[in-house]
This record gives structure tokens, C-alpha cells and sequence, in this order.
């Protein structure tokens, strides 16, 4: 049985982000950010519990 990877600490992708794309959000920004990537997140969980076959050929996952 595989594992669920762990959760995604969105704040720190979203400062991640800013660093390489050079931008500078301000805090209201910010929080609007955290608010719709959990929006997007919770959408996509019902998609990502689907098991698939493990005969299946995937895509494979990059990880910096």
C-alpha cells in the first residue's frame, strides 16, 4: 500500500514563489492565495484518492 505524501505547507510554496518569480505580495494578497489553494486542493482530493491500477503506465512526478 503506498503512502499519502505529506500535506503542502502552502504559505511556504507561496513564498517559495515569490522569491523565484521575484514578486513582492502584500499580506491581504497573501492570505487570498492561502484561501484559494486550499480551495483548489480540496477539489482535486477527491480525484488524487482515486486508486488507479497499479498495470497502469503513469506520468512520472518531477521533485526538485
Amino acid at each position: 500500500m503506498k503512502k499519502k505524501p505529506a500535506a503542502t505547507d502552502w504559505a511556504v510554496y507561496i513564498s517559495q514563489m515569490e522569491s523565484v518569480l521575484a514578486l513582492e505580495l502584500d499580506d491581504t494578497r497573501r492570505e487570498e492565495l492561502l484561501v484559494q489553494f486550499g480551495r483548489i486542493a480540496q477539489m482535486a482530493q477527491p480525484l488524487m484518492d482515486l486508486p488507479l491500477d497499479p498495470r497502469l503506465e503513469i506520468a512520472g512526478v518531477y521533485r526538485a
